[in-house]
């Protein structure tokens, strides 16, 4: 049960145009779906039926206002996740890397020996943290990728 003094971290729906932000949304652990192509009226029936707030950078369907819904100055996506993370005061709720960044989905920790076959040798040589999506099935470990992707998160969250 939610404590009455607690703020709840808003659930997002990115509309189509803003892909790549909802890829970062999820990395620093936000609740945000998104469609590559969806209707106006669908994305609103959805923002509301989940209680979600639609993120956009279409001002007529800002201006609708027929969802709740927040509009984006920035074009460009680091700005866009300052702006996010400022306005819904969202600096001390990082959870990074705890959602799929394709289907939105919680991670779980799965034993390396359950995936060893789907793992490079050389990953599976100098890594033990797995985590899984359910839904998808895709992997993830602190690569690479996953140390450039938290720098730069690192340093989004240090600038607001």
């Amino acid at each position: 049960m939610q404590n009455s003094n607690e703020i709840k971290t808003p659930a997002f729906i990115a509309d189509c145009h803003l892909g790549k932000l909802a890829k970062y949304l999820r990395l620093i652990g936000l609740d945000t779906l998104y469609f590559p192509q969806i209707d106006d009226d669908v994305l609103i029936d959805l923002a509301n039926a989940e209680k979600r707030v639609i993120l956009t950078r279409d001002k007529a369907l800002y201006e609708r206002k027929k969802a709740d819904c927040f509009y984006l100055e920035s074009m460009q996506t680091e700005e866009q996740l300052r702006e996010i993370i400022t306005t819904f005061k969202l600096k001390d709720s990082n959870s990074s890397f705890s959602r799929c960044i394709v289907c939105n989905e919680p991670l779980s920790p799965v034993d390396k020996d359950v995936i060893a076959h789907r793992i490079p040798p050389k990953v599976l040589k100098y890594f033990s943290h797995f985590e899984i999506c359910k839904k998808c099935d895709r992997i993830y470990w602190h690569g690479d990728h996953y140390k450039r992707m938290k720098i730069f998160l690192e340093g989004v969250f240090k600038s607001v």
